[in-house]
C-alpha cells in the first residue's frame, strides 16, 4: 500500500494546538486570578474565561488531529498494514481528509475517538457512556459524523466529475471508524446508518471481503490514482510511503 501524507499541513496545525491549548490555559488561569483578586473587574475576568476555554477547545480540536501521536491517520496507517500496492492512502492530500483508493475502490474514511456505546437512530449517530471530564476537557463531541461524511463523499464525486468522464467514476463509499478500544458500536444494518460503521481494527478485513464481492476494476482505479498522484494536486511538503 502506498501511503501519501501531507507533513506540511500536520507540522502547521500542530504549531497551531499547541499555541491555542498553552494561550487558551494561561489566559484561563489569568481570568480566575484577576476574579480573586479584584471582583470589581468581573468583566474582564469573565470575558478573560470566556476566550481562554475557546482557545482550549480550538486547542482540544486540533490536537485530537494533529498534536498528538498516535494522530488518526497513524490509526488508519496500521489498521490497513499489509494490504497490497494496488492501494493507495491519501492524507490530507485530497477533497476527503483520508481517501483510500484499490480494489475495493473509493473510500472516504472518517476516525473517531470517542468511548462509550455508538448507536444509530432517527438519522444521527449517539453517543452514550464515555468519560465526562474527557467530554469536557480533553475530546471532542461525537458531532454529526453523518454530515461530514456527506460533505466529504459530496466534495471527493465534485471533484472527480471535474476531471473523469461520469461513466468512469465508481460509486464513493464512506466508512466511520472508531480508533479507541472502549468505543462500543452496537448498529445493526436494519437501523440503516449512511455508511460503514465499525471499530478500526476491523477496516482492512471489511474492505478484503468487499473487494472479493464487489471489486472495481484496476483500470478505473489507477486512472484515479493517478489523477490524485499528479504533481500539480501534490504539496511541497507531501510525503509519499510504500
Amino acid at each position: 500500500m502506498n501511503i501519501i501524507t501531507n507533513e506540511g499541513l500536520i507540522k502547521r496545525n500542530r504549531r497551531i494546538a499547541q499555541t491555542c491549548s498553552i494561550g487558551g490555559l494561561i489566559i484561563l488561569i489569568g481570568g480566575m486570578i484577576l476574579s480573586f483578586r479584584n471582583q470589581q473587574q468581573i468583566g474582564y475576568s469573565l470575558g478573560a474565561l470566556i476566550i481562554g476555554f475557546i482557545l482550549s477547545q480550538i486547542g482540544i480540536y486540533f490536537t485530537n488531529r494533529w498534536g498528538r501521536s498516535p494522530r488518526p491517520d497513524e490509526y488508519i496507517n496500521q489498521a490497513l498494514k499489509g494490504l497490497d500496492s494496488k492501494y493507495s492512502l491519501f492524507h490530507y492530500q485530497t477533497p476527503a481528509s483520508h481517501l483510500l483508493v484499490g480494489p475495493a475502490g473509493v473510500w472516504v474514511i472518517l476516525p473517531r475517538q470517542q468511548q462509550g456505546v455508538i448507536t444509530y437512530s432517527k438519522g444521527r449517530y449517539h453517543q452514550k457512556g464515555g468519560n465526562l471530564y474527557l467530554k469536557l476537557f480533553a475530546q471532542e463531541g461525537l458531532g454529526r459524523p453523518e454530515l461530514e461524511l456527506g460533505y466529504e463523499v459530496e466534495k471527493i464525486q465534485n471533484y472527480l466529475r471535474k476531471h473523469m468522464e461520469e461513466n468512469k467514476i465508481p460509486p464513493i463509499q464512506a466508512a466511520l471508524v472508531f480508533t479507541n478500544d472502549r468505543a462500543d458500536i452496537k448498529i445493526d444494518e436494519s437501523d440503516n446508518p449512511p455508511a460503514v460503521t465499525l471499530h478500526i481494527n476491523k477496516l482492512k478485513e471489511y474492505l478484503r471481503k468487499y473487494s472479493k464481492n464487489k471489486p472495481v476494476s484496476i483500470e478505473k482505479i489507477s486512472e484515479i490514482q493517478n489523477l490524485l498522484l499528479a504533481s500539480g494536486n501534490l504539496p511541497e511538503n507531501s510525503k509519499t510511503t510504500p
